[in-house]
């Protein structure tokens, strides 16, 4: 078989990066904020994603195959099938609405960078930590309500093979299980709630981040969308290895699945107002960005204003690309700036 005419673009060398970058700049978006409607959807993609990521993985290595055997045409045909199988996967999310970070895939085979959008929240997995490398999700004033908290318990979604954390690799090792998702974020209904006790959305946060600095910003959060009627696009993880807990500093902990405590907790936050409409083409030069990088240790206190930095030097800590979706013009000059609004003194938060 002869290959198709003209130039063929390079394939990627491994299912690892399948057009990530391209990817993030799809036309697609997400309206509207019934979130009901996407749920069903997200839950589907969720169930699929160990198959959908086989399949992304078969057929970019097929396609790989082809076009070394200069069979181009049938080469882009599966690395197009590739390309719209992981779109498919999170194009109706809006909680990937701004883009993709680390470019995490849903292939098995990228083990340290596994996508997992679930239906009330997106994460990236590291297996090798035990830990998510991030979690994103939006948060509107329909997200927030009275439902309870529920016991941990570990993410039996996970591909074969992965290690699975549990409630108990936590138990007396001096660190909270931190949420990046905070449960209050999705407090609507019980099953919201739910989801986010799961073990991939925790990471060994000092209980002085925890339930201090970083329980603040939570719920300064969750004040500026039910009294400022906004819209926020959320992104959170850790960085770096060594933390200090209630027991003194630890570089990891765990019984029988061992996962790695962070050096730092960090937050990058966009800020809309919460008018119909696509909030991707809301973001002009004037949206607040917010972003923080807290050590994991017990210095920090109850203010989180002091711990405010530009996006640009969380991309810098993590190696991520955030809000990539945005058109460059926009968003490069907003991620070097720092986030100047006056914050109240914020009175001491009860456990």
């Amino acid at each position: 078989m002869k290959p198709c005419a003209g130039s063929f673009p390079a394939l990627p060398e491994s299912a690892g990066e399948p057009y990530g970058p391209q990817l993030s700049r799809l036309p697609y978006h997400f309206e509207g904020t019934d979130r009901r409607r996407h749920r069903a959807a997200a839950f589907i993609a969720h169930l699929a994603l160990p198959f959908i990521g086989s399949s992304i993985h078969a057929m970019n290595s097929l396609a790989g195959f082809l076009h070394q055997q200069r069979t181009g045409c049938l080469a882009l045909v599966f690395a197009a099938a590739a390309l719209v199988c992981h779109t498919a996967i999170y194009a109706q999310s809006p909680d990937m609405l701004m883009g993709n970070p680390s470019n995490a895939t849903p292939d098995a085979s990228n083990a340290d960078n596994f996508l997992m959008v679930k239906p009330y929240f997106a994460l990236s997995y590291n297996n090798a930590k035990g830990t998510p490398n991030w979690v994103s999700w939006r948060l509107t004033d329909a997200d927030i309500g009275s439902a309870p908290r529920v016991p941990f318990y570990p993410d039996e979604t996970l591909p074969s093979g992965f290690r699975m954390v549990t409630p108990a690799d936590y138990t007396g090792s001096g660190f909270d299980r931190g949420h990046m998702c905070d449960h209050s974020d999705r407090s609507a209904t019980p099953e919201a709630s739910h989801a986010t006790f799961v073990m991939t959305n925790m990471i060994p946060q000092s209980p002085y981040v925890n339930e201090k600095a970083w329980a603040q910003l939570e719920a300064y959060c969750r004040n500026l969308v039910e009294r400022g009627h906004r819209h926020l696009y959320i992104i959170s993880g850790p960085a770096g290895q060594g933390g200090e807990g209630k027991k003194g500093p630890k570089t990891q902990i765990g019984k029988r699945t061992q996962l790695i405590v962070p050096a730092q907790c960090w937050k990058v936050i966009v800020v809309l107002d919460g008018d119909p409409g696509d909030d991707l083409q809301k973001v002009n030069a004037n949206t607040r960005l917010i972003a923080v990088i807290m050590p994991n240790d017990m210095t920090v206190g109850e203010e989180w204003a002091g711990y405010r930095v530009s996006v640009r030097a969380v991309e810098q800590l993590t190696g991520y690309t955030f809000f990539d979706r945005v058109p460059m013009a926009i968003i490069e000059p907003l991620k070097a700036g720092v986030d100047a609004e006056r914050i109240p003194r914020p009175a001491a938060m009860r456990h």
